[in-house]
């Protein structure tokens, strides 16, 4: 975890590094707030995170300090694909610019459940520049290739509601201790 992950509060004590973990079920009304505070993400129904975080804790990660969740992933593997999707990243406002988004990508691919992905996926709007800043910093930082193209359309899937979504496609190393390194 990047040592920057602890930051200097003057109104009070100082803040402990977040610990990253696999969500449970417990915590899906909590992601679903967290979520709510991060606009323009996407909301999802209270049940969808609940869901996430119980069927999908292995591909998922919370960061939390002293009980309150600071940071979400939510992701799974591409059935039938060698691939590791990432679906949404939240981070607190009062905990941007730790570089905790980042961390918690590195948690997930250091997972077992994600050792056969070959390549990181995820959908960004071409006007979303944290989330390509935080992809193309990953890309960097365990020098993958990151490459990107119009996936879901503005008029094709979202009927004229929604921007397109270019699929980002970024490479991962093969050898899984060279992602630990650069962790």
């Amino acid at each position: 975890m990047p040592k920057d992950m602890v930051k200097e509060d003057t109104s009070g004590p100082r803040t402990r590094a977040p610990r990253l973990r696999k969500p449970t079920a417990q915590d899906g009304a909590a992601i679903w707030e967290l979520i709510r505070a991060c606009k323009p993400l996407d909301e999802n129904s209270m049940y969808c995170n609940l869901i996430q975080a119980d069927h999908f804790r292995d591909t998922c990660v919370v960061a939390e300090v002293d009980g309150d969740i600071l940071g979400w992933i939510s992701g799974h593997m591409i059935p039938n694909d060698d691939a590791f999707f990432v679906w949404q990243v939240a981070v607190s406002p009062k905990a941007r610019g730790l570089g905790l988004g980042k961390a918690m990508l590195f948690d997930l691919i250091n997972r077992a459940e994600t050792d056969g992905a070959r390549a990181l996926k995820t959908t960004i709007t071409k006007d979303n520049d944290a989330s390509w800043g935080l992809f193309r910093s990953f890309a960097r930082s365990i020098g993958g290739d990151l490459s990107d193209a119009p996936h879901f359309t503005r008029d094709a899937h979202f009927d004229g509601q929604h921007d397109t979504e270019h699929m980002v496609t970024i490479t991962l190393p093969q050898e899984h201790d060279a992602l630990k390194r650069a962790a």
